[in-house]
């Protein structure tokens, strides 16, 4: 270029290696292009720039004359300057322009789509001397929308909690695209490469975040959430996205947004929705254990000591409707706060929230003592005794909304109970009266059944000189006191003793009346022949043809008193065990089906000599077997027990009773009997 191309700009003259030889027009050219232009040399140094370039910027050629011109760009985009017009000597440049920011005489940035091209229009050959002596640089201005869209994303940054950033994934050198924010000021500070930025990271997500900056060389785009702490050590998190640019020195641009808020709702939301899981699971088993509860003390108990602790009661009470009066169930050992108060109150005192809630049906919530004494001023004499501050009164309804009782949970602070708490609190009373007239009818049924099996079962044993004989039964320790095991002893004709026991297949009325059916039926037929395997053939063609769906395992054993001689016919029940002083013997007649079964059912009979001074035990399952105790095992324990207290008969029951080698789950029936010596 010649003199009159130098003087473009403010008036500096061009380098004379590269005015020589520029036509006059190009000069013109580059002095009136319509857009920011400038001329650098092979060193990168700025050495021509035409005016729209000091319009645009605001620099005079004077100022930057000599100054590499990439070190004219944002910090950010620097070393993009540079590496763009490296490449740029070496060859001819394809792709769109290079959007770099450059930083006019005011501080400002300006955006501009950078074009370098070399000096003379080509290249010469491809060696390394004979680049070009320089580059033109054409200056693109970004489309309006473009600055629009530069101007939105400034504006995104300084007004919010969002950083726009850059990584260079060559040197690790972040920094912000449009200076410092206030978030990145409060977390990273003077930050300024990736390693520093990741020591201000949670130690749990730095590996996360280098495994995705990594991924990011591949094309991927850079999303992630992670935690930060802030300069005053408060944690912070973040959700980071970005984009990967630039084929000759790539970088990561995106934006960083604090999202510490979101994540604490997240994190109360998904708390609670674990709440509401595990209250759900625990509502759940507790239904359960209601639809199970086989006594009224046992479905109290459970309003009481479960289900209050659902909604985070202090305490909690049930009081039912007993004859037109209040009755605290269970019954408390140590009687405390105002419920006891309450028990034995008439159902129909209104002035009580009790007695209001049993009269309307409706619940009653109030969240202080205030709210209450101003509807129930008649409570002020019973709060003197509670320390609870706030209430809930729900009523426990049966069939045809019949009030049952009322429960009441209390906190110890004011607390007004929430919608949903109120629809539980309703459903589990309504699951409680269901429950209670469950456990009632239970009871009746049981309490029916208990009289009968009394009635059953011998009032007493015949006393026989010859024969020691004593009997028990154990009802289970479960929820039914009433089963089906029984035991007899009769007279026979020819000095001949009838002992029998059996086990009654189920419970209740059912099982205590075909007891009692089995005990008649072989007294009856007992008394008209002796042979044992008869008799059971009999009472088994009684029960059969009684069209029952009940069956009975039993064992009848004929003794002969004069000659010690037993004869056995066995359905189903365990083995017999003979026992001395010195040993015992597991005796196992053959047996034949339980009776109730197989109408046809033949019975053989077993014989076997009892010895004088010898005690036999006849017993039911429940005495030698259950789910943990195999029966061999149950009949050594039984075996063992019996030899030691072979000689008292009495002793006898009383030790095998207590001790009950399987258990107490199931009923147990016992009889002893002991040959006196001669």
């Amino acid at each position: 270029m010649n003199g009159t191309t130098g003087s473009a700009g403010s008036g500096g003259t061009a380098d004379p290696a590269l005015a020589s030889g520029t036509p006059d027009p190009a000069g013109a050219g580059f002095r009136h292009a319509p857009l920011p232009m400038f001329v650098a040399d092979r060193a990168g140094r700025l050495v021509l720039a035409n005016q729209y370039f000091t319009d645009a910027t605001g620099h005079l050629l004077d100022e930057v004359r000599d100054r590499p011109w990439p070190e004219l760009l944002a910090r950010p985009d620097t070393s993009d300057g540079w590496a763009l017009h490296r490449e740029a000597l070496q060859r001819p440049l394809s792709g769109p322009p290079q959007t770099l920011t450059l930083v006019g005489s005011d501080g400002q940035p300006h955006r501009f789509a950078f074009e370098p091209r070399p000096l003379g229009g080509a290249f010469p050959t491809a060696s390394a001397g004979d680049a070009p002596d320089g580059l033109v640089v054409l200056c693109h201005r970004l489309s309006p929308d473009l600055d629009m869209l530069h101007t939105v994303s400034e504006l995104h940054a300084r007004n919010a909690d969002a950083a726009l950033w850059t990584l260079d994934l060559a040197s690790g050198e972040v920094a912000e695209i449009y200076g410092p924010s206030e978030l990145t000021q409060d977390l990273a500070g003077d930050v300024h490469t990736m390693e520093e930025f990741l020591a201000r990271v949670h130690r749990d997500d730095v590996a996360r975040l280098r495994d995705a900056a990594e991924a990011c060389y591949d094309g991927r785009d850079f999303e992630e959430y992670f935690r930060m702490f802030a300069a005053d050590g408060a944690e912070r998190w973040l959700h980071a996205r970005g984009r990967c640019l630039g084929s000759v020195h790539p970088r990561l641009v995106g934006v960083a947004t604090d999202v510490t808020g979101h994540a604490a709702l997240a994190r109360k939301v998904a708390d609670r929705r674990r709440i509401e899981t595990a209250q759900s699971r625990r509502v759940t088993e507790l239904a359960a254990e209601m639809v199970s509860a086989a006594t009224v003390d046992e479905v109290a108990a459970l309003l009481t000591e479960q289900f209050m602790t659902i909604f985070g009661g202090h305490t909690a009470s049930v009081l039912l409707i007993e004859e037109g009066v209040f009755r605290l169930r269970p019954p408390p050992a140590t009687p405390v706060g105002a419920a006891p108060l309450v028990d034995g109150r008439p159902a129909d005192d209104s002035r009580l929230p009790v007695g209001a809630v049993a009269q309307d049906r409706q619940p009653r919530f109030f969240s202080s003592r205030p709210e209450v004494l101003e509807r129930f001023p008649a409570v002020s004499e019973l709060l003197e005794s509670s320390m609870s501050q706030s209430w809930a009164f729900v009523p426990i309804l049966g069939d045809h909304r019949r009030v049952l009782g009322v429960w009441t949970v209390s906190w110890a602070q004011p607390r007004r109970a929430t919608p949903d708490e109120r629809a539980l609190l309703l459903t589990l009373a309504g699951m409680a009266g269901q429950a209670l007239q469950r456990a009632s009818r239970q009871q009746s049924a049981l309490e029916l059944a208990d009289a009968i099996q009394r009635r059953m079962l011998p009032p007493q044993l015949p006393r026989i000189p010859e024969l020691d004989v004593a009997t028990s039964y154990l009802p289970a320790r479960a929820d039914w006191r009433v089963c089906g095991d029984f035991y007899d002893v009769t007279r026979l004709s020819n000095r001949r003793v009838g002992l029998l026991v059996g086990d009654v297949q189920g419970h209740g009325v059912e099982a205590a009346a075909a007891m009692g059916q089995i005990r008649v039926a072989f007294r009856a037929y007992a008394a008209s022949q002796a042979h044992p395997g008869r008799v059971l053939a009999a009472t088994n063609r009684l029960l059969t043809e009684t069209g029952e769906l009940i069956f009975a395992t039993c064992g009848c054993v004929v003794l002969n008193l004069d000659t010690g001689e037993m004869r056995a016919a066995w359905a189903g029940l365990p083995p017999v065990i003979i026992a001395s002083p010195d040993e015992f013997d597991v005796w196992a007649p053959e047996t034949g089906p339980p009776v109730g079964v197989d109408a046809d059912a033949g019975y053989p009979v077993t014989s076997r000599r009892l010895a004088p001074g010898e005690t036999l035990l006849m017993c039911t399952d429940g005495l030698v077997e259950s789910m943990d105790m195999p029966i061999d095992e149950g009949l050594e324990r039984a075996g063992q027990c019996l030899r030691k207290t072979a000689t008292d008969v009495e002793v006898a029951v009383a030790a095998l009773a207590e001790q009950a080698p399987a258990g107490r789950g199931d009923d147990i029936a016992i009889l002893v009997a002991r040959l006196r010596p001669s």
